[in-house]
């Protein structure tokens, strides 16, 4: 296991063409082939399943018991709701966010066959000229949002003979802008920044021709913003599931703006104690900046695939991002220290060999000297 060089160029590059593509969860096709066309390129072959999701495989000396990393393709969206009477459409969110992130985005609605059209998310009472106040007294929600679309359109009949319908997909735009001193800012870099970061490790790796101990399996999934994450991409000789996304920058979290984050728990549980101890250790070895943090209102891929069913050792690994599910901020620092540690975690032997197996006998299972020292040693009375 040795320390490689990290193309920083080509990880900007990677997340800006990734950007570029709308992506708001069931519209993830696109961006499916965009990414498999990198896999191509790097040389990594891979799979995808009925609906897209994407498992990559990189070949180790062993196949069972072996790893992935997953990070997830799909983002944040609306979808229309509703044919107003005024000729603008209702939306509803896709996946979790604040409707205060969506007022004034520009945004494209996709509709039937090969159609789209550019419009504007508004408030319902969008004019100071007109409403006066009353612009700052209404309310923060979706119901008092409506998408302006840039066409002549003042009834539902018209908007009814343009093409739209209740189920057109809406993607925000992400806006994105990489500033000289280091910052990405935004929609979206959750979690496309993630994917960006693995597949710099994977190219690190390819390209110096690193040995792998096992098989490591690099999953992009499709649906995480709704819930499903990696629950449906996994297979049985996974033992350990690292996945990849934002860690929130915030009073009362301890994320590293500049480092990566090794999540110690999110909103489902803490993370596998003994993968998790092995990722700070890689870090302390190998000099990487990092920090550790919990997640009260916050779950990953790995959740899905626990709640799945899957019997596997699971851990997050984050970059640091501000003002997360609303217009973002990362730094190139943060993800490089991302890469940095997933190309030294996939390179490295596995956390337990005894994982390889479903079942088990006690004798190889691992210990926790710490608590079996009082077990041993109970206090004096």
């Amino acid at each position: 296991m040795k320390r490689l060089d990290l193309d920083q160029n080509y990880l900007m590059r990677t997340l800006f063409r990734l950007l570029e593509i709308p992506s708001p969860t069931g519209l993830t096709d696109t961006i499916v082939h965009v990414m498999c066309d990198e896999l191509n390129k790097l040389g990594i072959p891979f799979d995808l399943t009925r609906r897209g999701a994407i498992r990559a495989n990189m070949s180790g000396k062993v196949q069972s018991p072996d790893r992935a990393i997953v990070a997830h393709l799909d983002t944040l969206g609306a979808m229309v709701k509703n044919l107003r009477p005024n000729g603008r459409l209702e939306a509803v969110p896709i996946g979790t966010w604040s409707p205060r992130f969506a007022e004034g985005a520009r945004v494209t609605v996709y509709m039937d066959g090969d159609r789209s059209c550019r419009g504007t998310i508004l408030p319902l009472k969008a004019s100071g000229h007109t409403y006066d106040t009353e612009i700052d007294s209404q309310p923060t929600a979706w119901s008092n949002l409506e998408v302006r679309v840039d066409m002549e359109s003042n009834s539902r009949k018209e908007l009814e003979e343009a093409g739209f319908n209740v189920g057109d997909f809406i993607a925000v735009d992400p806006d994105p802008e990489f500033t000289d001193n280091g910052y990405i800012v935004s929609r979206y870099l959750d979690d496309k920044a993630g994917v960006a970061a693995i597949l710099t490790a994977a190219k690190a790796i390819v390209e110096a021709k690193a040995p792998l101990e096992l098989d490591c399996h690099l999953l992009f999934t499709i649906s995480e913003e709704v819930g499903v994450g990696a629950s449906h991409v996994l297979h049985g000789d996974v033992a350990e599931l690292v996945s990849v996304d934002n860690g929130t920058l915030a009073p009362g979290q301890n994320t590293s703006e500049f480092g990566v984050t090794v999540s110690m728990q999110d909103s489902s549980g803490p993370f596998d104690r003994h993968l998790t101890t092995k990722l700070l250790d890689l870090c302390r070895t190998h000099k990487i900046e990092h920090a550790r943090d919990v997640f009260n209102h916050y779950r990953s891929d790995a959740a899905a695939a626990m709640e799945a069913g899957n019997d596997i050792r699971t851990a997050l690994l984050c970059f640091g991002l501000d003002a997360s599910h609303g217009y973002e901020r990362s730094h190139i620092q943060s993800l490089m220290s991302l890469a940095d540690l997933l190309s030294l975690y996939i390179q490295s032997p596995p956390t337990f060999t005894r994982d390889r197996d479903l079942l088990g006998p006690l004798a190889d299972f691992p210990h926790q000297p710490e608590l079996e020292k009082h077990i041993e040693d109970p206090p004096k009375q």
